[in-house]
C-alpha cells in the first residue's frame, strides 16, 4: 500500500519551501501527501513579507478529516504559526489516530534568516517534540531550543545529546549554518551520537525548502518501513539531488529542485539505470548518442569512455575495447585519476575480458540487498567493494555468462566529480 504521509505546516507563496516542498518531496519518492495547513505566508526568493496564521480549530479539523478516511503512516510537522496551534496539534496527535512515526521539524528561523516563531511557540514546541521520533532543528534551532544565543561547534554533541535525553527522542542536528566547505549531519540519541554524515557544501544559491524537504523525506521513508537511519540517508541522498538540480529561479535563495530528481538509488530494491556498452571509434559512437537526443555528461577519450544521461536520469556509457586491466581485480578504473582535478577515471568496467555490454542495477542498500541474495546461493565474482570512482559495486554473472554489476552510488551516478 502506498505510504500516507500527513504534513502539517505552512504554505510559501513562492513553492520553495513548506508545504509546496513536502508534497513535491514525498510525492517523488513514491508516498502519498495530505496536508494540514498552519499558516498562509507571502514570501518569495528574497524573505518572507507577511505571515497568516490559520485558526487552530481549522488545523485540527484539517488532520482529523483526512486521518478519519485515508489514514496515516507518518507525519510531519514544520511551521506551526503560534503556541495555541502548537499545544492543539500536539494534543491531537495524542488521540493515537496519526501512526507512530513524528517527524518534527522545529520552523523557527528560515534559510533566508528571518524568524518564524515567538518565544511562547517555541515553549510549546517541547510537547511536540516529547511524541515525535526525531526532531530536525538546523544549528541556529538548535541554539534556540536549548536556550540559547549560538553552539559553539565543540558543544553541538553535548547540547543535542543533552535536548535529545530532555524530550525523549532522536535529534538529527543539520549542518548547513554551520562554517567550512563541509556539512556535517549529526544523528544523535540520549546516549550520544549514532550516525554522522560529512560531504562537500554544494555551491548554490537555490537552497530554500532544504529543511521542509529533509523532514518531509524522513517521514516517508519512515512511513515506507524504513528504519530511521536509513531514511536519514536517503533524505539526505535526496536533498543533495534536489539542490544540484535547482532551476535557478529568483533573485534570492531560489527554490530547489525536488521535480528533477530521478531514481538514483532512492529506493531499497534494484532499478536498471545504467548499461555500458562496447564501442570501436570512440567518436563515432558519442556522435550517435548525442544525435540520439542524450545528453553527455563524462567525456573521457584518451580512456575511450563517455557517459549519457536519458531525460529520467538513467544512464548509458560507451567504452572503447579492449578494457585496460588492473592487477588483481580483472578490469577496472585506473586509481590515480579519481580526484576532482585530474582527468576523468576510467569507468566501471566489465569484470572479464571479453567484448561484451554490462548490465548496472541500482540499490540504496545495496550490502543488505548482495546479502540477502547471497544466502539464497547467489555467487558472486566481487562482492560490494568502494571503488576509486565513488561507487559501491559487487559483481556477477547470470547463468548465460552476461555481466551484471550490483552498485550503490548515490549523487555519484548523475553527478560525479568529473561530470562534464
Amino acid at each position: 500500500m502506498t505510504a500516507r504521509i500527513l504534513i502539517i505546516a505552512g504554505s510559501d507563496s513562492g513553492g520553495g519551501a513548506g508545504i509546496q516542498a513536502d508534497i513535491k518531496t514525498v510525492t517523488m519518492l513514491g508516498g502519498h501527501a495530505m496536508t494540514a495547513i498552519t499558516a498562509i505566508t507571502a514570501q518569495n526568493t528574497l524573505g518572507v513579507e507577511d505571515v497568516h496564521a490559520i485558526p487552530t480549530a481549522m488545523v485540527v479539523q484539517q488532520m482529523r478529516c483526512v486521518a478519519e478516511d485515508i489514514g496515516a503512516d507518518a507525519v510531519k510537522i514544520g511551521m506551526l504559526g503560534g503556541a495555541d496551534t502548537a499545544m492543539a496539534v500536539a494534543e491531537e496527535m495524542i488521540s493515537g489516530v496519526y501512526g507512530e512515526s513524528f517527524v518534527f521539524d522545529p520552523v523557527m528561523i528560515a534559510t533566508s534568516g528571518a524568524r518564524l516563531a515567538d518565544r511562547k511557540t517555541v515553549d510549546a514546541m517541547e510537547l511536540l517534540a516529547n511524541l515525535s521520533t526525531v526532531v530536525t532543528p538546523n544549528l541556529p534551532e538548535l541554539a534556540a531550543l536549548c536556550g540559547r544565543e549560538s553552539i559553539a561547534d565543540a558543544d553541538i554533541e553535548a547540547e543535542a545529546v543533552a535536548y535529545a535525553h530532555k524530550v525523549s527522542a532522536a535529534v538529527l542536528v543539520k549542518g548547513g549554518h554551520g562554517a567550512g566547505e563541509t556539512i556535517i549531519d549529526r544523528l544523535v540519541t540520549e546516549h550520544g551520537t549514532i550516525a554522522l554524515w560529512e560531504a562537500p557544501r554544494i555551491d548554490t544559491r537555490s537552497t530554500h525548502g532544504t529543511g521542509c524537504t529533509l523532514a518531509s523525506a524522513i517521514a516517508c521513508g519512515l512511513a515506507q518501513g524504513m528504519p530511521l537511519e536509513p531514511a536519514v540517508a536517503r533524505a539526505r541522498d535526496f536533498v543533495r539531488l534536489s539542490l544540484l538540480d535547482a532551476p535557478g529561479l529568483g533573485q534570492g535563495h531560489g527554490p530547489m529542485g525536488q521535480q528533477a530528481v530521478r531514481n538514483d538509488g532512492l529506493f531499497t530494491g534494484p532499478a536498471l539505470n545504467q548499461i555500458t556498452l562496447p564501442a570501436r571509434d570512440y567518436a563515432a559512437s558519442v556522435a550517435f548518442y548525442r544525435q540520439m537526443g542524450l545528453t553527455q555528461i563524462v567525456d573521457s577519450p584518451d580512456n575511450g569512455y563517455a557517459r549519457f544521461e536519458a531525460i529520467n536520469g538513467v544512464t548509458l556509457s560507451i567504452h572503447v575495447f579492449p578494457f585496460r586491466l588492473r592487477e588483481g581485480r580483472g578490469e577496472g578504473m585506473s586509481s590515480t585519476s579519481s580526484n576532482e582535478t585530474g582527468p576523468p577515471p576510467t569507468p566501471p568496467a566489465s569484470g572479464r575480458g571479453e567484448d561484451g555490454a554490462t548490465t548496472y542495477l541500482e540499490s540504496g542498500a545495496l550490502d543488505a540487498w548482495v546479502a540477502y541474495l547471497a544466502r539464497r546461493g547467489v555467487q558472486f565474482e566481487q562482492m560490494p567493494a568502494d571503488e576509486d570512482w565513488g561507487w559501491r559495486e559487487a559483481r556477477l554473472s547470470d547463468p548465460a555468462g552476461n555481466r551484471l554489476c550490483l552498485y550503490q552510488a548515490g549523487e555519484y551516478r548523475r553527478y560525479p566529480p568529473w561530470r562534464t
